[in-house]
């Protein structure tokens, strides 16, 4: 592969309100910053990189100690940072420019954040912009156009699979009223995503926070749960559930699945993600559901760590940490034999198609027929319509869900959904 000297950089941003407050980890979010960055290269070559910023997932304590706006000037500051550190830098491969500046952005988020504690996941929604840039001007640079050629050998064998469905899951957050979710599932929507963890009287009390998430159980097991579909081996929906790391502990979960027990949903439930914070390091592989890690999961380290703890599945986000630790993560999960699947950040339409193109080439989790990618953005951006006409591809019959599906003919495959191109909205956006 060709040595690339970067030679300018620029960044910029957009603001993109939500319908309703998004509801999550005790709080609420209202809309989403979309970073752009622009990396010429000695060449002539442009990189063009798209990132959705989300402070609430990617660290609570950052939301909490700042405005909503202020949380996202830090992480734009960062990934301005991260492009100083690049300016006049050589490489041959994104993975190498990841694994130098993470440690340097992250410590310049500590600084700027206030917060010595920063979460790495922070820095690393900090660099999905810059890295998309990156692997985009790579590509250029190398003559690629196409999605498996572009990813390195060592990762490959992880990204063997090229489904031509995947199940688009929905997520439905604490706000999202019950007829919605029966709406969605009579939309075809099969495979759900449902927030837990909630905070209802806003006091962290975790006795009612265990109670709002059985009634919120019970309330969707006995609207849709009844419901039958071709593509899982049961042909039952799957539940999806997420707590975000709310739960102080495992006799606290075990009490949420007894419950799922109880009223014939447990068998249902196909994934609990990151129930528990970071720093509880205990084994999760005698639930009796598969666990899934998720923000705990920075790094191929991370994720080697959880699976020692019995965690039994990877939430992999291209979108949210990087397309260079994802492919980390996948490989050594995929040696571990321990299934992915591609997890939403409220992504704009373009970063959809980043992930599908990971998710497509995943195995499939234990129980499905075919592939699945978490998208709700659709649900969540008042202008969504818009978002989707800045897509270089903007009308492929790909980018639509019908029947709860992505359906991926030969020309998504051909045009790898579109990651290779320019925007010509976001390019007018930068100078670089």
């Amino acid at each position: 592969m060709k040595r690339i000297r970067i030679t300018q950089t620029d960044c910029n941003f957009e603001r993109d309100p939500f319908i309703r407050p998004f509801g999550f980890k005790g709080g609420y979010v209202h809309g989403a910053w979309q970073t752009v960055v622009g990396l010429r290269s000695q060449e002539g070559h442009l990189g063009l990189g798209l990132g959705a910023q989300s402070i609430l997932w990617s660290d609570a304590s950052v939301f909490a100690a700042h405005s909503e706006a202020g949380g996202h000037a830090v992480m734009f500051a960062m990934s301005e940072y991260a492009l100083h550190l690049l300016d006049g830098m050589e490489f041959t491969s994104p993975i190498e420019v990841v694994d130098e500046i993470l440690p340097k952005v992250h410590a310049y988020g500590k600084a700027v954040s206030g917060n010595p504690d920063l979460r790495l996941t922070f820095s690393l929604n900090a660099l999905v912009s810059v890295d998309n840039a990156l692997w985009q001007l790579f590509a250029q640079e190398n003559g690629i156009d196409d999605f498996d050629e572009m990813v390195p050998e060592p990762y490959r064998p992880a990204l063997a699979h090229k489904h031509r469905e995947l199940a688009c899951i929905p997520l439905m957050t604490y706000a999202i009223p019950i007829d919605e979710v029966v709406s969605e599932v009579d939309a075809g929507y099969f495979f759900l995503k449902v927030k837990i963890g909630a905070d209802p009287d806003g006091d962290g009390d975790q006795d009612k926070m265990l109670a709002w998430d059985m009634a919120r159980l019970e309330e969707i097991h006995k609207a849709v749960g009844g419901k039958r579909i071709p593509h899982t081996e049961d042909g039952k929906i799957p539940y999806y559930f997420d707590a975000n790391g709310r739960y102080d502990t495992k006799d606290r979960l075990r009490r949420l699945i007894d419950r799922a027990e109880k009223i014939g949903a447990r068998e249902q439930i196909m994934i609990i993600e990151e129930p528990f914070p970071e720093e509880y390091h205990e084994d999760v592989g005698d639930l009796g559901v598969r666990i899934a890690a998720d923000e705990s999961a920075h790094s191929d380290k991370d994720a080697a760590e959880r699976i020692q703890m019995g965690y039994g599945a990877i939430a992999l986000k291209p979108i949210a940490k990087t397309m260079s630790i994802s492919l980390k993560m996948a490989q050594l999960a995929h040696e571990a034999n321990v299934p992915c699947f591609c997890a939403d950040l409220t992504v704009p339409p373009i970063l959809v198609d980043w992930n599908k193109c990971v998710a497509c080439r995943l195995a499939p989790l234990p129980g499905m027929k075919i592939g699945v990618v978490e998208t709700n953005g659709h649900q969540n951006y008042s202008q969504w319509a818009a978002l989707q006409t800045y897509h270089p591809c903007h009308g492929a019959p790909w980018m639509a869900v019908t029947d709860g599906l992505f359906h991926l003919d030969d020309d998504f495959y051909a045009r790898s959904g579109g990651i290779f191109d320019a925007s010509e909205h976001y390019a007018s956006l930068i100078k670089a």
